[in-house]
């Protein structure tokens, strides 16, 4: 007789539901922003709501030179770009975003400014209503790096809703990317980056380059465009974990 044959051995136990359920923890409770009156949900950091610019500096420092008026913030282009005064990693972040009903202008000298992530990498903010310019310099596109996937923009002085979800990425010891930075962004409710892969520092002239860094603020850009100056309302932003 060959050891074992005429040992017995207990049953797979039979599955049922609740052996793959778990109740702990629970997700933590948010209280989403009124639709009413643009507010936002409960565990953001308000960047601005309409009463001053007080979570930005200009980009040299001094106080924020931008216009506040009427629960909206207009670029002031004479005082250059305006950053938070606090830094982020990962995030989702939200803002809203017109050109005057009369602006005029082409290809990029129409309402052009752009918001970039950890003050490195831009996604692209112009009125492309109509508008046509390169394809990697389109309202939604990450700047001279990937095109929108489409081109939902509601026309001169209606308000254009950017929600954006960052990945801030990690960096080997050598100063090389462990993992790129990845973006998601909505436009008007209509996915036009999905999961992109950003491949370094936004850059005017030249390719991406690849620097090392920490935390870094939002800014938002004074492009220095003829056209008249864009407007901006209701910017919050959650860090993710």
């Amino acid at each position: 007789m060959t050891w074992g044959q005429d040992k017995t051995y207990p049953e797979q136990q039979k599955m049922e539901p609740r052996m793959t359920e778990y109740w702990t923890p629970q997700p933590k409770v948010v209280t989403p922003g009124d639709i009413k009156t643009n507010s936002a949900p409960s565990d953001a950091i308000v960047l601005f709501d309409g009463k001053d610019l007080k979570a930005w500096t200009n980009s040299n420092g001094d106080k924020a030179g931008w216009t506040v008026h009427d629960g909206i913030v207009t670029v002031n282009k004479s005082q250059g770009d305006i950053i938070t005064r606090e830094s982020f990693g990962s995030f989702q972040l939200h803002l809203e975003w017109c050109v005057p009903e009369d602006i005029s202008g082409s290809s990029q000298a129409r309402g052009n400014s752009g918001v970039f992530l950890q003050d490195k990498y831009e996604v692209q903010i112009l009125d492309n209503y109509q508008n046509e310019t390169y394809v990697n310099g389109f309202a939604g596109s990450l700047y001279k790096q990937t095109p929108p996937l489409v081109n939902p923009l509601r026309k001169p002085g209606e308000w254009n809703v950017y929600d954006i979800i960052y990945t801030a990425p990690i960096f080997k010891e050598d100063g090389s990317y462990l993992y790129h930075p990845y973006v998601t962004v909505i436009v008007n409710g209509v996915l036009v980056q999905n999961h992109t892969e950003i491949w370094g520092t936004t850059e005017y002239i030249g390719l991406p380059q690849v620097k090392t860094h920490g935390d870094g603020p939002i800014r938002l850009q004074a492009h220095g465009d003829p056209s008249k100056p864009i407007s901006f309302r209701n910017i919050w932003l959650r860090p993710l974990k």
